[in-house]
C-alpha cells in the first residue's frame, strides 16, 4: 500500500503542476503533450490522476488511520509512562 500511496502522491503533484501552469500561464501541459484536451491520451491521464486523488482520500480510511496523525516516538513513550 505504501507504493500505491507514493505513486498517487506523484500523480497528484503532477496534476497540481499542470493546474498551476494552466492558471498562471494558460498552458495545459497534458493537452500539449497529447495534442488536444479531449484526445484519448489526455483523457486517460486525467482519469488516472483523478483515481490517484481518490485513492489518497480513501487510503487512510482503509488502513484504519482515519484522518488522525501518527504519534511520534516521544508521545508514545510519554503515553506509556502515564
Amino acid at each position: 500500500m505504501v507504493i500505491a500511496n507514493i505513486i498517487s502522491y506523484i500523480l497528484v503533484l503532477l496534476g497540481a503542476v499542470n493546474w498551476g501552469l494552466y492558471g498562471i500561464f494558460d498552458f495545459n501541459l497534458v493537452s500539449w503533450i497529447f495534442q488536444g484536451p479531449r484526445s484519448v491520451g489526455a483523457i486517460i491521464v486525467y482519469v488516472i490522476i483523478t483515481l490517484a486523488a481518490v485513492w489518497l482520500i480513501i487510503s487512510p480510511i482503509i488502513s484504519g488511520f482515519g484522518l488522525r496523525l501518527r504519534m511520534g516516538k516521544r508521545e508514545e513513550v510519554r503515553e506509556k509512562a502515564v
